[in-house]
């Protein structure tokens, strides 16, 4: 998007990375993608897990055929420095705009380009949008002109004294961190995807039988288990299902969200989110085996199996680090009949119940008092915003259907808690979207996920807008647009075959909205109208 305004665009993995560690041949990634032996590389590993010889050995013969991953075994908390890394591109973007363009004084360069002759906006979205928060608040030296972000991942303090309310109705949880949010998420996704009250929903269909069959109902499972464990009281799976679906709306999900459940609950992603996440606030190293959980290529039936190095090359490229990646998937190295994908593991009750044990491992980190719990609870307050911009203009996009970052947790309490941070010399504004969630890429998938297409529009759309605003009032002065609700118009017709999407399902941010679609901001306090 920087590109179509002539601007420099600058980068940054944030410490986390795509590639990984292969343990058991001993190679890593290099900076320019290509891999090495570990020896060979040395320090020009972008991530090494840094096992001794005799701990690597132990490692592989205990586990074979596994990889660390950067975000989760780097042992340093990168999210933490989120901020700080967003700075340093930045920093470095100066750097070789200056090596290029600035002025030749005796043929040395001199630093011509500045922030104060040239505008910088932080922008990216979810884990990166919450980077450019960060950045936006440590920024001591002026680097970053404005933020302009979708989604983000902020963490909220502890006790961050601020009230959520929509349509005049307190939400009761708001502000909770993301490894908090989505263990909660791991725990009843798998059961709440079996709701006959979203029947409908992407994926739902193909979740029951997929997941709830008789010879192998993982689901149903599931919501016995928890039921076991005291965390649901229904006697049914039916009734589980439905108590397991509030369970998540009680806990800040809108129920705009709740058609989600069952797709995100079978691509794994909150478990994926919660295993790595949960790692590198512990700062935990691969050799640990935190609640259990290692990253391997596994067959169709679960086993561990080993992936072809043909498709770990151009992960550099084409990985989240965050696996399921590339091939690689969660395992559960903990299950009654041996390692296995963690859905498809057994738990020690001889059930498959989808893990539960792993889950309620990764949840206790969040209360527990033993050291990894500890380490984890340190690791999370090291990774909380304080929300002050610095006056700074910003936009914060998202969409209201968010079952991966909830609103409630992320940009609504944090538009509250800049208020009362900055007060009046708060310029941000918030533009929450409906019919919009955080996987745009879902609804370009009809075959897979039907019904992506007919309920929900690109949100990245209103990123693209919020940047064209942020530039305008960078450039031309021009004011940002007031907060407030998007209200577009979803596509619908037959899911799979949704009717072409066209300016009128996607309406305008207003410069000044309609009373009824206005979002009041006070000191601490966010008003959403319905």
């Amino acid at each position: 998007m920087g590109l179509k305004k002539g601007c420099a665009v600058a980068y940054t993995d944030k410490g986390t990375g795509g590639a990984p560690h292969d343990l058991q041949n001993d190679t890593v990634p290099l900076i320019d993608g290509t891999r090495a032996p570990a020896a060979a590389a040395g320090k020009g590993a972008a991530f090494n897990a840094g096992l001794s010889a005799a701990d690597l050995a132990a490692f592989n013969a205990a586990t074979p055929n596994r990889y660390a991953f950067k975000h989760a075994h780097s042992q340093q908390n990168s999210e933490k420095d989120w901020g700080r890394s967003t700075l340093r591109a930045v920093e470095f973007a100066y750097y070789v705009l200056n090596e290029r363009f600035g002025k030749l004084d005796g043929g040395m360069r001199v630093k011509t380009l500045t922030p104060g002759n040239t505008i910088t906006i932080a922008s990216s979205i979810s884990n990166g949008g919450g980077a450019a928060v960060a950045a936006a608040e440590q920024d001591t030296q002026g680097l970053i002109s404005g933020v302009a972000v979708s989604e983000p991942a902020i963490e909220m303090p502890a006790n961050a004294g601020v009230t959520v309310t929509r349509g005049g109705v307190p939400v009761a949880v708001t502000g909770r961190n993301l490894i908090d949010f989505t263990t909660w998420a791991n725990l009843y996704q798998p059961c709440a995807a079996l709701a006959a009250s979203q029947a409908g929903a992407p994926f739902a269909g193909g979740f029951a039988a997929g997941f709830a069959s008789s010879a192998l109902p993982i689901a149903p499972n599931r919501c016995a288990s928890l039921k076991a464990a005291g965390l649901l009281t229904a006697s049914t799976t039916a009734a589980q299902a439905e108590e397991a679906q509030q369970k998540l709306r009680d806990y800040g999900w809108e129920n705009e969200a709740s058609v989600l459940h069952a797709s995100l609950a079978a691509f794994d992603v909150a478990p994926a989110v919660a295993v790595t996440f949960a790692n590198g606030l512990a700062r935990a190293s691969v050799k640990d085996n935190l609640c259990g959980f290692s990253y391997a290529s596994t067959a169709a039936t679960g086993t561990v199996n080993v992936l072809p190095l043909a498709a770990l090359a151009p992960m550099f490229a084409t990985g989240n680090g965050v696996p399921p990646s590339g091939g690689i998937n969660l395992v559960n190295n903990n299950g009654k009949l041996g390692a296995a994908r963690d859905f498809l593991s057994m738990s020690s009750n001889g059930t498959f119940d989808w893990n539960l044990e792993g889950a309620l491992c990764l949840r206790n980190l969040l209360t527990g008092s033993d050291a990894p719990a500890k380490a984890l609870q340190a690791g999370m307050q090291e990774t909380q915003r304080n929300g002050n911009l610095h006056g700074k203009p910003a936009i914060i996009v998202h969409g209201r259907s968010d079952a991966l970052l909830p609103v409630n947790h992320t940009s609504r309490p944090y538009v509250a808690l800049n208020a009362k941070v900055e007060g009046a010399a708060s310029r941000l504004s918030y533009i929450e979207v409906t019919n919009a969630q955080h996987f745009d890429s879902f609804i370009g998938l009809p075959t897979i996920l039907p019904g992506y297409d007919t309920r929900f529009i690109p949100l990245h759309v209103y990123l693209t807008r919020a940047l064209d605003a942020m530039y305008d009032t960078l450039s031309a002065g021009k004011p940002l647009p007031a907060s407030q609700v998007v209200r577009t118009v979803a596509r619908g017709g037959t899911p799979g075959s949704a009717p072409a999407i066209t300016q009128a399902n996607l309406p305008a941010i207003a410069a000044k909205p309609a009373a009824a679609d206005a979002i009041v901001v006070g000191a601490g306090k966010i008003a959403i109208p319905d």
